[in-house]
This record gives C-alpha cells, sequence and structure tokens, in this order.
C-alpha cells in the first residue's frame, strides 16, 4: 500500500500545485484586466502623457495660476518611473499624496480625491501599470512660481483642506447613487476640474461640481449640478450618459479640451451601467447657480 500511495501523493500534490499556480495567474490576470478599466475611469492616460509621447511616460505639461506643472512617469521603469515602488507606496501616493521618499505631491495630483479610493481598487491600479513595459523618461521638473515652488508648504495646505478617508457610502441610498458617488468624487475626480478654487488652490466644497472658469490650462469647466439655468437641470440621465459615451452634449456639440480627452482615453471604455451611476449621481446633488461663461 505504502509503494502505491507515495507516487499517488506526489501526483496529487503536483496537481493541486499546478491548480493553485494557475488560479494566481487567473486572479493576477483578472487583477490586470480591472485595473486597466479603473486606470481609464482615473483619467491616467491624458494626464501622464505627453503630446505624441509615450503613453503613462509622463511629461504632460498643465498650466494653472501657479505655474506649469509636469506629470510624471508611471511607467515600472525603475530608474524613472515607479518600478521601485511597493504596494505600500503606491496607495501612500495615492491616497495621502506623499512619495515614497517622504516628500509631499502638490494637489494638482489629485490625491484629495485619490483618497477615497479603496485599496483594492488601488492594488488593481497598480498592477495593470506594473504590467506595461517600462520607459526610460526622466520626470520634467515643474515650472512653478516662488514660493509655491516650495514643498514644505504642502504641510499647511494638508491641515487647512486636506480630509484623508476612503470614500464611505450612503446607506441610504441606492447602490447606483453610491457607485456614481464612488466614480465622481474618488475615482474619476471630477470636482477637480468642475469646481472652483481658492487662492490658494483648494476647491471650494460649498460649490461642488458648479463649475470653474479658470479650469486647467485656463480652460472653462462648465457646471454639472442640475441648476437649470447654469448647469444640467435639463438633461435627462441618458444625455449624460450619451456624453460620457460619445463626448455628443444634447445640444448636438462636442465636447473639446480635457474633457474630449477624458471621454476618448477613458470614460467611453465605461460600461452602461457606470455611466448611468454617475448621471444618476449628479442628477441628484443640490443645484448651484453659477454661470462660469465669459463675458
Amino acid at each position: 500500500m505504502r509503494g502505491l500511495a507515495t507516487p499517488f501523493g506526489l501526483g496529487l500534490g503536483l496537481a493541486l500545485g499546478l491548480l493553485a499556480a494557475a488560479g494566481a495567474a487567473r486572479a493576477a490576470d483578472d487583477a490586470v484586466a480591472r485595473g486597466q478599466y479603473l486606470v481609464r475611469a482615473g483619467g491616467c492616460v491624458s494626464c501622464h502623457t505627453a503630446p505624441g509621447g509615450t503613453p503613462f511616460a509622463g511629461g504632460r505639461a498643465l498650466a494653472t495660476p501657479f505655474g506649469t506643472f509636469y506629470s510624471p512617469n508611471i511607467t515600472p521603469d525603475p530608474q524613472t518611473g515607479i518600478g521601485k515602488w511597493s504596494d505600500a507606496d503606491f496607495q501612500r501616493a495615492l491616497r495621502q499624496g506623499i512619495r515614497p521618499d517622504g516628500g509631499h505631491y502638490f494637489p494638482v495630483f489629485p490625491y484629495p480625491s485619490f483618497t477615497g479610493i479603496s485599496d483594492d481598487d488601488a492594488r488593481a491600479i497598480k498592477a495593470y501599470l506594473f504590467s506595461l513595459p517600462p520607459v526610460g523618461q526622466p520626470n520634467r521638473a515643474h515650472d512653478v512660481s516662488f514660493p509655491f515652488s516650495w514643498r514644505f508648504l504642502q504641510v499647511g495646505w494638508r491641515l487647512l483642506f486636506f480630509d484623508e478617508g476612503p470614500f464611505m457610502p450612503d446607506r441610504r441610498a441606492s447602490p447606483a447613487y453610491n457607485r456614481g458617488a464612488y466614480l465622481v468624487t474618488a475615482l474619476a475626480h471630477c470636482g477637480e476640474c468642475h469646481t472652483p478654487r481658492n487662492f490658494l488652490g483648494a476647491v471650494k466644497d460649498g460649490q461642488a461640481l458648479s463649475g470653474n472658469p479658470d479650469g486647467p490650462d485656463g480652460q472653462i469647466v462648465p457646471n454639472i449640478t442640475p441648476d437649470p439655468k447654469t448647469g444640467i437641470g435639463d438633461w435627462e440621465k441618458d444625455d449624460i450618459a450619451l456624453l460620457l459615451k460619445t463626448g455628443e452634449t444634447p445640444e448636438h456639440s462636442k465636447v473639446k479640451g480635457a474633457m474630449r480627452e477624458a471621454v476618448e482615453d477613458g470614460l467611453k471604455y465605461l460600461t452602461d451601467e457606470d455611466r448611468l451611476a454617475i448621471a444618476e449621481y449628479l442628477l441628484a446633488q443640490k443645484p448651484v447657480s453659477n454661470d462660469v461663461r465669459r463675458r
């Protein structure tokens, strides 16, 4: 019996080991695919890719009232990208705005919104980014005016304006509303562009999503609260979902600038359910009258 059992036991162990390895590979593939979806929802491609450059290798310029910022390389290159980052490094950067060396990111990197991203989603995003080919492209220094170029001043900014913590669903609301809230306020960070800012560059919470006359690169960013005169109060959920898929408004015009990139590089890849969830959340918000059109 012992002579028969030993080969059987070895064979069973080998089979179980192969099954475990196959299961781990499938889980890794699933995490990468999920991460790609989340990266598209988060608009990472357009922000971290310079015009004509390699995707995710950084160098995209973003003009602000404080100067011009250049996005970093987030490919897994170990010297110029994030290839040496651990999971803890990645989550700390994403959710706390702190670099692996302990320095503070400027809030042009939307960590005040990304702080709401779940741990599972953060790990999936990292899995996808680390599946990409590494690109050796050094980061370009920001061109920011004094004294805003001093990173240590971010300590004070954070004390004033940064509320760290994961997204908390509203238990009174529907699953679709909460999914839309997570996408709008955390992952897709819509408020970072669609909310006016104060003189220190922090969003004005009382005017969330009401538009910004001086958005990224000086663009006008529209009011997307359900105000009937200055916002999207006369839109239907399907109108919003269609815009997120095609970039077309109910008036049959096409979005331009950063929003066009957001649609082309990411939002059009979302599921119909996620686009409708975003619409449900937006139309449930408090209407804010704010006409951002320049006269």
